[in-house]
């Protein structure tokens, strides 16, 4: 007999967003990109969830309950990041792990220029752009928590064990017998402590959710535009910092000091951007229909990159093979995906209201 008060119905939806975000995340931030080169990463996906999606799930949790907007998921998505690349893969500070010492230089034994690669990455792709799909999915869930307090503590215990199983299973593999320095581990700890801590308490009270805006706000480019912004962005971004090749050597570019200069630049456009999208998403101009350009031009982006390198510095047939094929079908199908979600949006009323992620007071 059905729950005459209806009361099962919120339950039911949350656990089909939280469901939705869990495999959104690997795949905007692995099948989408490095299954491109990397053809057993399609293998490999349902070892990612636990670790990709149980940790995105648990920022987009700790963000709502916190009554944060979307600078509290980039504080917790570098949290996140440095869980999966400091803890689980151990590859800031991998001499051997995809090459990363040799992208840039190693400041106190940390591949500077990965961590710089990966964390602009993971925040976008892994954080930022799933959940903001979810939102759109599950519009009556944006501020609200998708389980009850058991439930996240299940996720955060799912997340744990997710990190755990990505060190004893690749790694070994790739990297075997290298342990991450203790020292280093305890600094990390520390650090991520820290930024906890400020992503939660202090982020919030300084960019909360903002109410719905009136009145006239910034202009902002068409749709289209923002997609077009956010391809070239993506492309710009990855291009300066990913060295050619699989696996990786490097640096993308110069020798010694002048691989500074790349990561410099890399940097200002990511502020850049992120300057950039904050001034339009004030306004009242910036609609759902923006924010899903925006993503649609990031994703089309990252993978169109990953195609142009493995076809630049093949590696074997089967990885060009894979990079023509299924590189191409995965552009296809966001676009067609996209734009059947935007169709969606559209359709509902007051589909004029903005996404949690890109909103700002």
């Amino acid at each position: 007999m059905g729950d005459p008060t209806g009361a099962t119905q919120p339950r039911r939806r949350g656990g089909k967003a939280a469901w939705t975000l869990m495999l959104l995340a690997p795949i905007c931030g692995e099948l989408m990109f490095s299954a491109v080169g990397m053809p057993i990463m399609w293998l490999a996906f349902p070892f990612l969830v636990p670790m990709y999606g149980a940790g995105v799930l648990l920022v987009r949790e700790l963000t709502v309950r916190a009554g944060g907007a979307w600078p509290t998921l980039v504080v917790l998505g570098l949290v996140y990041e440095l869980a999966e690349d400091g803890f689980g893969l151990q590859a800031l500070t991998s001499p051997v792990m995809y090459n990363a010492a040799e992208w840039g230089p190693r400041v106190l034994g940390v591949n500077l220029t990965y961590w710089e690669a990966q964390v602009g990455y993971h925040i976008v792709f892994s954080v930022l752009i799933p959940v903001l799909l979810t939102d759109l999915l599950f519009p009556e869930l944006r501020r609200e928590p998708y389980f009850r307090g058991r439930g996240l503590v299940g996720i955060a215990a799912t997340a744990v064990v997710g990190v755990a199983l990505l060190r004893v299973t690749f790694p070994p593999s790739v990297d075997p017998g290298y342990q991450a320095p203790l020292p280093f581990l305890a600094g990390l700890l520390v650090i991520m402590l820290g930024l906890s801590w400020f992503a939660l308490r202090v982020v919030p009270r300084r960019f909360p959710v903002p109410p719905p805006d009136v009145g006239p706000g910034t202009s902002v480019p068409g749709p289209p535009v923002l997609g077009v912004v956010a391809l070239a962005a993506t492309l710009g971004f990855l291009g300066l910092l990913m060295p050619r090749g699989n696996p990786p050597s490097g640096p993308a570019f110069g020798e010694g000091d002048l691989v500074y200069l790349p990561m410099a630049v890399a940097a200002l456009l990511a502020i850049g951007m992120l300057l950039l999208f904050r001034r339009w998403s004030g306004s009242p101009a910036m609609t759902d229909q923006h924010a899903i350009w925006a993503a649609g031009g990031a994703l089309v982006g990252h993978t169109l990159f990953m195609i142009v390198m493995v076809l630049r510095y093949p590696v074997d047939t089967l990885t060009t093979t894979v990079a023509l094929t299924t590189g191409p079908a995965v552009i296809l199908a966001t676009v067609v995906l996209l734009r059947l979600l935007a169709r969606r949006v559209a359709a509902r009323p007051g589909w004029a209201e903005r996404s949690v992620v890109v909103r700002e007071p």
